[in-house]
């Protein structure tokens, strides 16, 4: 990679929006694949994406739109893959072009459900991409506070670091900082598990456990997150740094997070499809909890709090009954 190769980001949603604005901010032109030619031609005539994060300013002489994903993935040398990942095999199944050589960014804090892999594996195991070529994108980050300018950090993983650092500096800016690590399992499994957690913060929230339940769940739940990284891909990491814990705390706690906001309308008494429409974006922790499990058949990590969501969500357990249980498995 150098200061010449070109960047593409495919998706439309909050945090694809979100990367533009920072890739904007100090790059060159960035190609954008959206497949809503509507919002492609509100970006084009106000500088705002009018569904996701309307209030991020864009800016529109610096953003090439498309909705030909061909176009613009030809285009590029680096991806940045920003949509969910319930969608994702559907998408990169419209290409037509190798994507084999470029430089591949995961924006996607979910499992492809199709596979039950991280988003790494798929890609690799799909279109025969070297690792060394793949990039993990994490926080602690909301696309809603990069919208706002406020002060955030986020976490580049690759083996290859040479590539982390190229990509790192191609987002930062005054009011993004950035780390790099070469733990792509561990920082992606840790952003899919962080979902799971932020659904069982929020269904405690809606059944009226407090801020001291709170603090007691999410010291179990990294953890539990630290078993299960540490068993599928045994390296030596801190689960203390921010792409770890500080991912977990800002999905758990935060008023942006549609995780929360969905696990804390299934503690009030909505249904799944009831709380999905309600909050009119993907909570990728309903889908994960469904891979984590599958996966933990092979290795029997002790996981409660993914066995607690996974029973109230796809068993259909009762809340109440399901987090009582867990209480009694914390500590």
């Amino acid at each position: 990679m150098n200061k010449d190769s070109k960047i593409a980001v495919i998706g439309g949603g909050s945090w694809a929006t979100s990367i533009v604005k920072m890739l904007s901010e100090n790059t060159g032109v960035v190609n954008w694949w959206m497949r809503n030619q509507e919002v492609i031609s509100h970006i084009q005539k106000f500088g705002h994406n009018p569904k996701y994060i309307s209030s991020a300013e864009l800016k529109k002489n610096k953003i090439n739109l498309s909705s030909d994903i061909n176009a613009v993935v030809k285009s590029a040398d680096c991806l940045v893959l920003a949509i969910p990942s319930a969608f994702l095999k559907e998408t990169l199944q419209k290409l037509q072009n190798s994507i084999q050589d470029k430089l591949i960014v995961s924006a996607i804090k979910g499992i492809v459900p199709e596979n039950n892999t991280i988003v790494g594996e798929f890609l690799h195991n799909q279109y025969d991409i070297e690792f060394k070529n793949i990039a993990v994108l994490t926080g602690p980050c909301h696309a809603e506070e990069v919208a706002m300018e406020r002060l955030s950090y986020l976490t580049i993983a690759c083996q290859d670091l040479k590539k982390a650092n190229w990509f790192a500096e191609k987002i930062s800016c005054r009011y993004i900082k950035t780390n790099v690590s070469d733990d792509i399992y561990g920082t992606e499994y840790a952003a899919v598990l962080k979902n799971v957690i932020a659904i069982a913060g929020g269904i405690c929230h809606g059944l009226g456990y407090g801020d001291n339940f709170q603090a007691v769940l999410i010291s179990n739940a990294i953890r539990e997150i630290k078993r299960f990284v540490d068993t599928v891909h045994p390296i030596k990491r801190d689960i203390k740094e921010s792409a770890y814990l500080g991912d977990l705390l800002v999905t758990a706690y935060s008023q942006f997070s549609r995780n929360r906001t969905f696990g804390e309308m299934i503690g009030r008494g909505y249904s799944i499809n009831a709380a999905q429409m309600q909050i009119k974006m993907v909570a990728e922790g309903y889908y994960a909890v469904k891979c984590i499990s599958e996966i933990n058949n092979k290795y029997k990590i002790q996981m409660p709090i993914n066995e607690a969501v996974f029973n109230i969500l796809y068993n259909n357990k009762s809340p109440k009954n399901q987090i009582r249980l867990l209480t009694e498995k914390l500590n």
